[in-house]
């Protein structure tokens, strides 16, 4: 496997550049994994339009295709939660369901993992499988347990890790459940994204250990990395260290509020101007804090026939809603259903304000059995407490 072995050292190169990749072990384990091998049948690369051009690795240039698996970059390997590039042979449109995600996020959330040896990592979402060796180099493959939910993904990955010469406890099933079997783990690490951490990885986590996994709703941005380490008394405490984007585990994933939307707001039982712009809504921090106002809001875009941006706030499980126009410099808002949807993320949007906009990572968080609470030290107002069902 020396083929590659010049980009894999240009990339460990660029990661140390960027301030990412820090230790030698890591440094060793990027080194030695070729990412190609991860990356069979082929990719989807975007061709605009909402289309993907399919690119197999049998059918590429090897050149060519050593190229592509060194970008940096995130690169789609499956489409609508079936579809792999050598399925089709020309353009093609969907929704990627699985992907290898860019190194420089890969290796940045190994790094803050704090693994040492011996330490026994749970990972959520084998995805491709490159994580996945990175891991078994590190920390041996008798220590790392990886669980996919897709049994075609969860093959496509063994047969990689084979011939990439590593073999490891790949468990296919909810990937919210883990493996307990093997549990208590020292590390447990998700390339997913849940709305909350599951209290079932807290529980396979021995005290003192460290849960890592990006937070949030169904929105495609405003999410955060939580990093929690567990207690003896079964809780875990820690903080968002930053910015994090990751496709949401299969079991959450939420289809796409569609249809009429005018129709579905044309019922209002409120209507007033904002007090704050809801194009914050597009900003990370603010996107985060509106999820945590009100973990069921889901936010949509659209154009009106006469080119007027409309902005729509759902939450489908309390049949509510909110719809915006824009007025000039300001916003209308029309309210409907028993949740106030965009007086109760108006509220918080202020407070953070207020509070002078502190960034994600000042988010502090608690998870216990029953509950999650988020807050921001010394600020009691912005304070939310979310109760498990």
């Amino acid at each position: 496997m020396t083929g590659t072995a010049p980009r894999r050292r240009a990339l460990a190169e660029r990661l140390a550049g960027a301030g990412v990749l820090v230790s030698p072990r890591w440094r060793a384990a990027v080194e030695a994994v070729p990412r190609e091998l991860f990356l069979n049948p082929g990719v989807f690369l975007p061709a605009g339009g909402g289309r993907w051009r399919p690119v197999t690795a049998a059918g590429t240039d090897p050149d060519e295709w050593a190229q592509i698996a060194y970008r940096d970059e995130s690169l789609t390997t499956q489409l609508d939660g079936h579809l792999t590039a050598d399925q089709v042979g020309d353009l093609v449109e969907g929704s990627p369901t699985s992907s290898s995600t860019t190194p420089v996020t890969v290796v940045d959330m190994l790094e803050k993992l704090e693994v040492e040896d011996g330490h026994r990592v749970l990972e959520i979402g084998t995805g491709t499988g490159y994580s996945s060796a990175l891991l078994c180099h590190r920390l041996g493959e008798d220590n790392v347990t990886t669980v996919e939910v897709d049994p075609g993904v969860a093959a496509r990955a063994d047969a990689a890790l084979e011939s990439a010469g590593y073999s490891t406890w790949t468990v296919t099933g909810d990937g919210l459940l883990g493996h307990p079997r093997r549990a208590p783990y020292d590390r447990v690490i998700a390339t997913c994204a849940v709305r909350r951490v599951p209290y079932t990885w807290i529980r396979q986590t021995r005290p003192g250990g460290i849960v890592l996994a990006t937070v949030g709703g169904s929105w495609h941005y405003g999410t955060g990395l939580a990093k929690v380490r567990v207690a003896g008394d079964g809780s875990a405490e820690g903080r968002i260290i930053g910015r994090s984007s990751f496709m949401q585990a299969r079991s959450q994933a939420e289809v796409p509020i569609g249809g009429d939307l005018s129709a579905r707001t044309a019922y209002a039982d409120s209507e007033r101007e904002t007090r704050v712009s809801p194009l914050l809504l597009e900003e990370w921090m603010p996107a985060f804090l509106a999820q945590l106002a009100v973990p069921g809001a889901r936010f949509t875009r659209a154009t009106s026939a006469e080119g007027n941006r409309l902005l729509y706030l759902f939450d489908p499980d309390h049949e509510s809603f909110a719809s915006f126009l824009e007025n000039g410099e300001a916003w209308t808002v029309r309210q409907g259903g028993p949740l106030s949807l965009w007086d109760t993320i108006e509220q918080a949007l202020a407070l953070w304000q207020e509070a002078e906009s502190p960034d994600i990572t000042t988010v502090r968080l608690h998870v216990t059995q029953g509950t999650h609470t988020y807050w921001i030290e010394g600020h009691p107002a912005l304070r939310w407490q979310h109760h498990l069902h």
